[in-house]
C-alpha cells in the first residue's frame, strides 16, 4: 500500500503562473509516488470573511483550474473541505489537547499583533477566532486522513509542525498511536518564478501572469516584461534577463541551451525575445485554458467531481474518527 500525501488549496484569487509553476505543476506530480488526496480548503477562507459569491466563485475557479491542469479524478482524491464534517468534529477535539500559548506562537497571529502594535491598535484588533485557531482546524485537515507526507514550502512548515506536535500530544496521552504524525515534503530546489516588474511573480507586486488569460491578453502581459535597454544587434545575457527567466522553466535543458545561444549570438531584440516567450506560453497553456473555459460553462460536472471525491474522503475520515471517538470514550 502506497503512501498517502496530502494537497490543501485555498480558494482565493486568480491562479497565476507563479503558481502553477511553484506550486501545482509540483503537487500533481505526486500521483506518481502517492496515494495523493487534494481538497479546497474552502472552510479556511472564510477567516477573511469573503462575500458568498465570491467564495462560491473561487471555489469553481480552483477544482477547474486544477483539473485543466491534470489533476485525475480516477488517480487522486480530490474534495471540498466543507463535505467532509468529520474535519470539524476532529478539529474540535485536537483543539481540546492543544494549549493556548502554543497557538499564540502561531506565525500568523504573531504578523498581525505586530502590525496592530505598529498601527497603535489593540493587539487583537481584526483576530477573530478563526483566524486564531485555523492550526487547528488544519491540523485536522492532515491527521484525519492519517496523511504521511504534506507538500510544504519553506514558509509553511511550522502549519506542519504544529499538526506534528498536537498528533504526539494526543498519541502521548492516549499512551498509543492514535494519530498518524505526518512529514512534510519540502521541495528543495524551487525556482524563483520571475514576474513582469523583474520581482518574483507575486499578487502583492501586481506583477503576476494570470494561468488562463485570452491568447492576446497573455501577449499583451508578456511584452510589458522589464528589459534594459540594449539594441537587436547588441549579444544579451540571458542570465541576467527577466523574460529569459521565466522562458527557461518552460523548456527542457536542450531547448534553454538553444534559446541561450539566440540571445548570446546578437541580433535578437527584446520583441522577438518576448515573442518567444509567449510562444512558449501559448503552446503550453492552450490546452489547459480551453479545458478550463469548458469545465467553468459545466459546473454540475465540477459538483460531481468533488461530490465523487467526498465520498473516497470520507470513508477514510469516518475510520479515524471512530477511533479516536472509541479511545476518548465518545461513542463511535
Amino acid at each position: 500500500m502506497r503512501a498517502r500525501s496530502l494537497t490543501g488549496i485555498k480558494p482565493t484569487g486568480s491562479p497565476h503562473i507563479g503558481n502553477y509553476l511553484g506550486a501545482i505543476r509540483p503537487a500533481l506530480k505526486l500521483v506518481q509516488d502517492y496515494d495523493a488526496f487534494y481538497f479546497i480548503a474552502d472552510y479556511h477562507a472564510l477567516t477573511i470573511t469573503p462575500r458568498p459569491e465570491q467564495l462560491v466563485e473561487q471555489t469553481y475557479a480552483v477544482a477547474a483550474t486544477w483539473l485543466a491542469l491534470g489533476l485525475n479524478p480516477q488517480e487522486a482524491v480530490f474534495y471540498r473541505q466543507s463535505d467532509i464534517p468529520e474535519i470539524f468534529e476532529l478539529a474540535w477535539f485536537l483543539s481540546c489537547f492543544t494549549p493556548k500559548g502554543f497557538m499564540n506562537r502561531a506565525h500568523g497571529y504573531k504578523d498581525r499583533l505586530a502590525k496592530n502594535q505598529v498601527a497603535q491598535t489593540d493587539p487583537d484588533d481584526g483576530v477573530n477566532m478563526g483566524f486564531f485557531s485555523y492550526p487547528v482546524l488544519m491540523a485536522a485537515d492532515i491527521l484525519l486522513f492519517s496523511s504521511q507526507v504534506v507538500p510544504v514550502g519553506q514558509d509553511q512548515k511550522q502549519h506542519l509542525e504544529f499538526a506534528r506536535d498536537i498528533a504526539l500530544r494526543v498519541n502521548t496521552f492516549y499512551n498509543q498511536d492514535l494519530l498518524l504524525v505526518p512529514n512534510p515534503l519540502i521541495e528543495q530546489d524551487v525556482e524563483v518564478v520571475v514576474g513582469l516588474d523583474g520581482r518574483k511573480m507575486s499578487k502583492s507586486y501586481n506583477n503576476t501572469i494570470p494561468l488562463f488569460l485570452p491568447e492576446k491578453a497573455l501577449q499583451k502581459l508578456v511584452n510589458r516584461i522589464v528589459t534594459n535597454s540594449q539594441s537587436p544587434e547588441e549579444p544579451k545575457d540571458p542570465e541576467s534577463s527577466p523574460v529569459y527567466a521565466l522562458h527557461k522553466l518552460f523548456l527542457t535543458k536542450p531547448q534553454q541551451e538553444e534559446v541561450k545561444s539566440l540571445y548570446r549570438a546578437g541580433g535578437m531584440g527584446w520583441g522577438k525575445a518576448k515573442s518567444l516567450l509567449f510562444e512558449t506560453l501559448n503552446q503550453v497553456l492552450s490546452e489547459p485554458r480551453k479545458q478550463y473555459n469548458e469545465l467553468q460553462a459545466n459546473l454540475p460536472y465540477i459538483d460531481t467531481v468533488l461530490d465523487q471525491g467526498a465520498i473516497r474522503a470520507r470513508e477514510v475520515a469516518r475510520e479515524t474518527l471512530n477511533r479516536v471517538r472509541r479511545v476518548s470514550g465518545i461513542r463511535p
